[in-house]
């Protein structure tokens, strides 16, 4: 397969292998990676358990690392695929990094801001808006979140219910 065979579907997978790290982790399974010229130059998944740190999210490590592999804290020419939509946080990160275009999965009601809460990533009020597309493979990567939430409400109910006998 050659850089420009490589589809949405073909970088979204990579960032679901990131979120099933993280699942492995106990950590909520997100995953990100940052494309440059048809080229992964970074991955991360969610960190924030692990790390005990709020900003651990999988977009915040990798555009981190990415502007590490690039040597500048602008990303122009880049895309971030992210398999639930950024939140406020990494919406601020993707804007101030300059992505151009973000790519996501499930869509996020209660604090998705790439278009479903709010959209930030293309308010013409800041100095750079990035192209956005949405819904890439969101059955799967929506999938990764339901199972794993039901799983810990699960492990929770066991262990009160061990805690009450």
């Amino acid at each position: 397969m050659t850089i420009d065979e490589f589809t949405d579907e073909y970088y979204m997978n990579e960032a679901i292998k990131e979120a099933i790290k993280a699942e492995v982790l106990a950590e909520v399974p997100i995953g990100a990676i940052v494309v440059l010229d048809g080229k992964i130059i970074s991955r991360a998944h969610n960190l924030r358990e692990s790390k005990q740190s709020a900003v651990a999210h999988a977009e915040i490590l990798a555009i981190e690392h990415a502007c590490q592999q690039v040597g500048s804290w602008r990303l122009e020419n880049a895309s971030l695929y992210v398999t639930l939509e950024p939140c406020a946080m990494c919406s601020g990160a993707i804007i101030l990094s300059r992505i151009k275009r973000v790519v996501y999965g499930a869509a996020d009601p209660k604090g998705g801001c790439a278009g479903t809460f709010m959209n930030l990533l293309q308010d013409e009020r800041f100095n750079h808006q990035s192209e956005v597309t949405s819904g890439v493979l969101e059955e799967e990567c929506g999938q990764l979140l339901s199972d794993f939430f039901r799983q810990l409400r699960e492990k929770r109910k066991a262990a009160r219910k061990q805690s009450l006998q």
